[in-house]
């Protein structure tokens, strides 16, 4: 087994919750979206972000306006809709039970 087909599977993950934590100050175009997300570590590239962006919009989690661009086409930019933030709510929550479930398990000795 490679370590890194783990750890990437591990950022897969967690990548929904990412992008719906990025956006709950406000919306966000496509690549500030990747930078932050880079900036963290998270290896995420446009092939993958784009189908999870129109996946979070179908599933009525964001929403998006148009803008356009004196440098090109227009763009998108997205934001979180009233049903995303309570989404978001309930991965907080999900996420810090998981997290310290995972500190227990991870720093518990081994006593057998």
């Amino acid at each position: 087994m490679k370590i890194e087909n783990t750890k990437a599977q591990m950022r897969k993950g967690v990548l929904e919750f990412c992008i719906l934590s990025v956006l709950k100050d406000g919306e966000a175009y496509t690549s500030d979206i990747l930078e932050t997300l880079k900036d963290a570590k998270m290896l995420v590239v446009e092939g993958t972000i784009y189908p999870l962006l129109t996946r979070l919009k179908n599933a009525g989690l964001l929403s998006y306006r148009w803008e356009e661009s004196t440098g090109g086409p227009p763009r998108k930019y997205y934001d979180l809709t009233e049903t995303g933030k309570l989404f978001l709510t309930e991965l907080n929550d999900t996420w810090s039970e998981l997290q310290q479930a995972v500190n227990k398990v991870t720093s518990e000795k081994n006593t057998q």
